[in-house]
């Protein structure tokens, strides 16, 4: 890259993972200098809670969510939408999860997910934060249960790194939710999944690293972080053709209505 595209938000990574240990205020400096002006981090054990949050603290840029990882449901005490709430109060506190349902690792836990993602749901409904999603080999029940609860209360969602199928995409907005789009979209087998973005407004499309992981080309294989953004900004502005100052500025807007609580005029 030659220049930053300016006010880039990276609206999912893990600041809190002992990848980033020792190096997290040069990460946040390096995501400041490529144009991704905040970032948001996501608690996937809630017995981790106050660690991400003190980050969340210490670092204007930085806000962050809590939930429980599908793929950690079964080793962790289910969550109380008594819980979430409370944490909710927290003013960085910005959306619930992440939440969903992973049957690729962890099918053999499907029951309690589901279990799971309920109770997040009922919070997302209580609090008005957005749901964060993790979906991988479920869209069939992903797609019933979050339908079944917005037919019984409405709410906002996104669909984390999303990656899954046009049907699952297609649920998601009808239901009036947001897609993710990470370093996957960058690579370059993934040309069903551009088309799938190409194919959904761009007034519902977000940005994310989901750091450490996933990196984008051409980092790919590396280690993640969220000066990255960068590179999927790039991408994702050739997927719906403007230029990435153009598609960065739309995203962010669409981050700002989506998270309202991470709404704010100046960071860094």
């Amino acid at each position: 890259m030659t220049a930053p595209i300016p006010d880039i938000v990276d609206s999912h990574c893990h600041l809190d993972f002992p990848d980033f240990d020792g190096e997290r205020d040069a990460i946040i400096a390096r995501a400041h200098a490529a144009g991704v002006r905040r970032m948001v981090t996501i608690c996937t054990r809630l017995r981790n809670e106050p660690a991400v949050r003190a980050i969340a603290e210490a670092h204007p840029s930085v806000f962050y969510a809590a939930g429980t990882h599908p793929m950690s449901a079964a080793e962790e005490p289910l969550a109380t939408v008594d819980q979430l709430v409370a944490l909710s109060q927290h003013p960085k506190f910005v959306g619930i999860g992440e939440t969903g349902l992973d049957y690729h690792y962890t099918a053999e836990s499907a029951g309690v997910q589901k279990t799971s993602l309920e109770i997040h749901i009922r919070a997302a409904q209580e609090t008005g934060l957005p749901l964060i999603i993790h979906a991988r080999a479920a869209d069939d029940d992903m797609a019933a249960i979050l339908t079944a609860g917005y037919r019984a209360k409405p709410y906002a969602c996104v669909m984390h790194c999303f990656s899954s199928s046009a049907e699952l995409a297609r649920a998601a907005l009808d239901l009036g939710f947001y897609l993710s789009m990470s370093g996957i979209a960058t690579f370059p087998k993934s040309s069903e999944l551009r088309d799938i973005f190409a194919a959904a407004p761009l007034d519902r499309i977000l940005l994310e690293t989901d750091s450490p992981y996933l990196a984008p080309v051409p980092h790919r294989g590396k280690r993640n972080e969220p000066a990255y953004t960068a590179f999927t900004a790039a991408k994702g502005a050739e997927v719906f053709g403007l230029s990435p100052a153009d598609f960065a500025a739309r995203t962010t807007a669409n981050f700002d209505r989506l998270f309202t609580k991470a709404r704010i005029r100046e960071t860094v």
